[in-house]
């Protein structure tokens, strides 16, 4: 059978191209795929660790280095604010406390409690006693006014996977540091997305990112009902406390208010009993209270 013109054309061309290789070229790829040694799991055994590790840890009493810092590609510069001491008390099933001290004298910089619904503020250097809802109702146009209690209790404590929700597993990659060369690798991990459903349907509530090389979490994206990032919290140093794995540096990234605070852990006591006089902060006398759920008045 005759070959097609075409075809009878092309083979004349392969025929007539030198072998020399002047018509192509080769050129190594450096390898940027980590050889750790990885570890596998699956779905629900990834699930089962979320929320064993939830069930065991009930309260969080931690002293703190708090850094924070404002700012990001959108306000075009970033603000990074001196490290100051505090402390963090946490007890489920919602209820936080975090004060801050001034550095150097250690006064009270701030001191805020949430029971998971409303929470408070007292700025001492203001004269300030700021109420309002977890959630940010009214946002500022100063991030930190718009810092609340609830993303502080979700990055520290992942919360349980409901029996309502759907898991996903996926496999991905994650940029790491080689320890000995210190050059960035791709890593593949595994990822865990929760899918949840509201009055509107399903949603993707969060992901989880599982690092391979111990199947502990080191990353946990929070979603908003419009599918952004609402909050993206690392977490690194992974230490022993008193039989417990917690990560020692938890770094809280609000994306939308362009704000950042890190936890550095000075000492941590897991599954210490507190009492609720220690979620109490009452109003001072004489401080002006701010509502932020509240339509603010228009500067004159």
């Amino acid at each position: 059978m005759a070959l097609p013109a075409r075809r009878r054309l092309l083979l004349l061309l392969l025929a007539t191209v030198p072998l020399s290789g002047c018509l192509f070229r080769s050129r190594k790829v450096e390898n940027r795929i980590s050889t750790a040694k990885l570890l596998t799991a699956t779905r629900d055994e990834l699930a089962d660790r979320i929320n064993s590790g939830a069930n065991k840890i009930h309260t969080l009493n931690a002293t703190v280095d708090i850094d924070t810092s404002v700012g990001g590609e959108v306000k075009g510069k970033i603000t990074e604010y001196k490290q100051i001491r505090g402390y963090v008390l946490v007890r489920k099933p919602d209820m936080l406390r975090m004060i801050g001290l001034m550095p150097i004298v250690r006064n009270r910089a701030f001191d805020m409690i949430s029971d998971g619904k409303t929470f408070k503020l007292w700025i001492p250097v203001k004269n300030k006693f700021i109420v309002g809802r977890n959630n940010v109702v009214l946002p500022s146009n100063q991030p930190l006014e718009n810092i609340r209690p609830q993303q502080i209790y979700d990055s520290l404590l992942l919360r349980q996977i409901s029996p309502e929700d759907i898991a996903v597993l996926e496999n991905g990659y994650e940029e790491i540091q080689d320890p000995k060369t210190h050059k960035w690798m791709q890593q593949p991990d595994y990822e865990l997305d929760v899918i949840a459903k509201n009055g509107e349907g399903w949603y993707l509530q969060r992901k989880i990112i599982f690092n391979r090389a111990n199947l502990e979490p080191d990353r946990q994206l929070m979603y908003d009902h419009n599918g952004y990032v609402a909050t993206d919290t690392r977490y690194s140093d992974l230490r022993d406390y008193d039989g417990f794995k917690f990560p020692s540096v938890i770094q809280i990234w609000r994306p939308q208010e362009e704000y950042s605070i890190v936890l550095t852990m000075v000492k941590l006591q897991i599954n210490q009993p507190l009492t609720d006089d220690q979620f109490v902060l009452q109003q001072p006398p004489g401080a002006q209270v701010v509502h932020l759920d509240q339509p603010r008045p228009p500067k004159p």
